[in-house]
C-alpha cells in the first residue's frame, strides 16, 4: 500500500544529520511507491537540496523565517502542525534526538494522534506497519502497531541502514504562520564545536570514575582521535566533575548505538547499560574483574585503563598507518 511519508531533517554544524538519511531510507520503504516528503528549517535549509534528493526525498519544503532559524518547541510545533495539515501525510518521521524527543509529544498532542518514539525497527506485516522499542531500561522490547489514523514515530539514531537512491527533488517555500511565541532565542553559545558527534559516532571511547580525573580523559581522547571516534562519559564521572555532562551516556544522558564502544574505567551500573548495551561490539576495560560491564561486553581487558589504553592507541595507530601505505 503506497503511502505518503513526512520527514523533519536536522540540520547539526551546517551538515545534514545522519539520522536525517536514516529516516529518510525508512520512510522511502513505508512510502512503498508513494511520496517522501522532507521538511527542513533553518537559513541554510535551501542549501541541502541535492544531498536529500540523493536520499529520495521527492518534495523538500525549506522555510527561513526568522521565528525557526533556532530551535524553539512552540515555533517548530506549530510549523509542523501547519504543514501536516497542508500535505496530509500518513507517515511521519523524526529523529529520537534532542530535538525530536522534544518536538514530537507536542505535535502528536496538537494533532490528537498517537507517537511511538525512540524506535529500533520498523517493519510491515499483514499489512500493519509494526515498530519495535526497547523499555525498561533496554531489558525488554515491546511491539506496536497502528490499526488506524496516521503512524508517527522517532527513530533511535544507528539503528537504520542508509541506502541512497537518488531522486529529482521539487522544492516547496513553506510560509507558517507563527505567533504568540512564548519563548525567544537570543544566542546560542555552544560548549564544544569540534569533534564527532556522539549520538551519531560509529566508534565512541567512554570514561567513568575510573578515569580519576579531568586529566584522566587525556588518553581516552588520544584514543578517540587516531580511531576518528567520540568521547563519551557515565554519569559517575560527569557527577565527579571530570567532564562535561554533555559527554553523558546512559539513562539519563544520550542512548548511543555505536558499532564499537570501550568503556573504560566503567563499572556498568544498570543506567549507564540502557544508553548503551545495543552497541554492536562492546570492549570492557576495567582492574575490578567482577565488574559488572563484563557481564554486557563481547571482549574484556581486566588491568589499569592507564597503561591499557596507551598500549591500544599505539598498536590502532602502527595498523592504520599500515593500512594507510
Amino acid at each position: 500500500m503506497s503511502r505518503k511519508v513526512l520527514i523533519l531533517a536536522e540540520i547539526k554544524d551546517e551538515k545534514v544529520r545522519n539520522i536525517s538519511h536514516e529516516a529518510l531510507s525508512v520512510g522511502r520503504k513505508l512510502a512503498d511507491g508513494g511520496e517522501v516528503v522532507a521538511a527542513l528549517f533553518g537559513p541554510s535549509s535551501s542549501k541541502h537540496v541535492e544531498e536529500l534528493s540523493k536520499y529520495g526525498a521527492h518534495r523538500l519544503y525549506t522555510c527561513q523565517i526568522e521565528a525557526l532559524v533556532n530551535y524553539t518547541t512552540d515555533a517548530y510545533t506549530q510549523a509542523i502542525v501547519q504543514l501536516v495539515h497542508e500535505i496530509n501525510p500518513d507517515v511521519i518521521l523524526m529523529g529520537h534526538t534532542s530535538i525530536g524527543r522534544d518536538l514530537a509529544p507536542r505535535v502528536a498532542g496538537r494533532l490528537g494522534i498517537g507517537l511511538v518514539s525512540d524506535c529500533i525497527e520498523i517493519h510491515e506485516e499483514n499489512g500493519s506497519v509494526v515498530l519495535s522499542r526497547p523499555i525498561y531500561s533496554g531489558k525488554a522490547f515491546q511491539k506496536k502497531k497502528f490499526c488506524h489514523g496516521k503512524i508517527f514515530a522517532t527513530l533511535r539514531p544507528n539503528n537504520f541502514e542508509v541506502i541512497e537512491q537518488q531522486t529529482d527533488t521539487h522544492v516547496n517555500v513553506f510560509l507558517p504562520e507563527i505567533k504568540d511565541l512564548r519563548t525567544k532565542v537570543i544566542e546560542v553559545v555552544r560548549k564544544s564545536a569540534a569533534g564527532v558527534d556522539l549520538s551519531e559516532a560509529k566508534v565512541i571511547i567512554s570514561g567513568g570514575r575510573g578515569v580519576k580525573s579531568a586529566e584522566g580523559f587525556k588518553p581516552l581522547q588520544e584514543l578517540a582521535d587516531v580511531l576518528g571516534a567520540a568521547v563519551g562519559a557515565s554519569r559517575g564521572a560527569c557527577d565527579a566533575d571530570y567532564c562535561d555532562y554533555s559527554l553523558q551516556i546512559g539513562q539519563t544522558g544520550k542512548v548511543v548505538n555505536p558499532d564499537l564502544y570501550i568503556a573504560c574505567g566503567i563499572s556498568g551500573a544498570i543506567q549507564h547499560l540502557a544508553g548503551m548495551s545495543n552497541s554492536r561490539f562492546i570492549v570492557a576495560i576495567n582492574k575490578d574483574p567482577e565488574a559488572p560491564i563484563f557481564q554486557v561486553a563481547d571482549y574484556g581487558i581486566v588491568g589499569d585503563l592507564f597503561e591499557v589504553v596507551p598500549l591500544l592507541t599505539e598498536e590502532f595507530r602502527k595498523v592504520l598507518n599500515g593500512a594507510a601505505v
